[in-house]
């Protein structure tokens, strides 16, 4: 499939699976705004990696935790790439502690940023999505999209949110060739959680691979994590033809863990 004329605004892309699915997008043909933190470095890097295909990217590092950030963030997008044809919705941070524990701060933080922020770019992309008759938005979600986990809780809470909020986006646009879809993925392998085991490597005493296998087993039936790549080519299938009458959904790429 084809995405040449398409501009595609992924957030928290600079890494991970926010990278993998803006490098999916530019290869199908779209031009991509990246958007991150701050970091001069991991902006230039990830611009070489996308405009390898051929395509124009761009880089904000417009702050997601105001809505100011959000709509500064959209109209930049059309600045300087002509629109903003569609959207993805993957920035978030976690922490962890118990309720009784659990700073305001990181509560406040948290869901600002990963369930605020995309009501507001949704608020101001999906208008002009809808007068050109055509648009996609994507929510990453999570597993704890779904079911939830101890000493999570301001990460359940938006990811839960953010499926509420992708199913109110589909009634309403729906019939206008928008289209709004969650990506609910389990374990990822990612440096953050390549760090988390070699972590547990060195806790456990235990061999890469054995540490692998303890940590995602815990939740993952497959034993196997999911890898940026492929969430990035099934958010390229969200944006094709064949995807026009999927719209409110929640796809799962988790390696069995929400079957259970």
């Amino acid at each position: 499939m084809s995405l040449k004329g398409k501009v595609a605004l992924v957030t928290g892309s600079t890494s991970g699976i926010g990278l993998g699915i803006a490098l999916a997008l530019a290869q199908a043909g779209a031009d991509i705004m990246l958007n991150g933190l701050p970091d001069a470095a991991a902006a230039d890097a990830a611009i070489q990696k996308v405009t390898a295909y051929g395509v124009r990217a761009g880089f904000s590092a417009a702050d997601l935790s105001t809505s100011a950030g959000a709509r500064d963030l959209v109209r930049a997008t059309h600045d300087e790439l002509g629109g903003c044809d569609i959207l993805v919705n993957n920035a978030g941070i976690q922490h962890v502690a118990p309720i009784a524990e659990f700073p305001d701060d990181k509560w406040d933080l948290i869901l600002s940023l990963m369930l605020t922020a995309p009501f507001q770019l949704v608020k101001a992309a999906a208008p002009a999505m809808q007068a050109k008759k055509w648009g996609r938005i994507i929510n990453i979600s999570s597993a704890h999209g779904k079911v939830a986990s101890a000493r999570k809780s301001a990460y359940v809470a938006a990811k839960h949110g953010l499926v509420g909020f992708n199913k109110v986006t589909a009634l309403e646009y729906a019939g206008t060739g928008v289209t709004s879809n969650c990506i609910c993925p389990g374990w990822v392998l990612t440096p953050l959680v390549q760090q988390q085991i070699d972590a547990l490597a060195a806790h456990d005493n235990l061999d890469a691979n054995a540490a692998k296998s303890k940590l995602v087993l815990e939740k993952q039936p497959s034993g196997d994590f999911a890898t940026p790549d492929q969430i990035g080519q099934l958010a390229l299938f969200l944006c094709s033809d064949a995807a026009s009458q999927i719209t409110g959904t929640e796809i799962s790429i988790d390696g069995g863990w929400t079957a259970q």
